[in-house]
C-alpha cells in the first residue's frame, strides 16, 4: 500500500508534502507531484500537509480518482526508484493521464 496524489495537484505542484516527507519520495513531475510507490513507507506525513487535499491512502482513493493509483505508479515506469526526488530534480514529462489534462485552474 502506498499514498497517491490525485487532480487536486495538477498545475498546482504546492510542494509542501515534499517539505514533510521522512524519505524523499515525492517526485516532481512537469504538472504533477507524484509519490514513487516502492520508496513510500506509508507514514502519512505527507496528507494533512496537502492544502488542497490532493493526497489520498490507497484504499481512500475517492471512485472519480481511481486512475490515479495507476498514474502516480506509472510515472515510475523508465524512471524506476531512484532513491530520492531531491537528486533527481524535476522531471519535464507527466504520466500520460495527466498529461493530457486541460490546463486546471486554481482557486484564487
Amino acid at each position: 500500500m502506498t499514498y497517491v496524489i490525485a487532480m487536486p495537484c495538477v498545475d498546482l505542484k504546492d510542494r509542501a508534502c515534499v517539505e514533510e516527507c521522512p524519505v524523499d519520495c515525492i517526485y516532481e513531475g512537469g504538472r504533477s507531484l507524484y509519490i514513487q510507490p516502492d520508496e513510500c513507507i506509508d507514514c502519512g506525513a505527507c496528507e494533512p500537509v496537502c492544502p488542497v487535499e490532493a493526497i489520498f491512502y490507497e484504499d481512500d482513493l475517492p471512485e472519480q480518482w481511481m486512475d490515479y493509483q495507476a498514474a502516480n505508479a506509472g510515472f515510475f515506469d523508465k524512471l524506476g526508484s531512484p532513491g530520492g526526488a531531491f537528486k533527481v530534480g524535476a522531471i519535464a514529462h507527466d504520466h500520460p493521464l495527466i498529461a493530457a489534462l486541460p490546463p486546471q485552474k486554481q482557486a484564487s
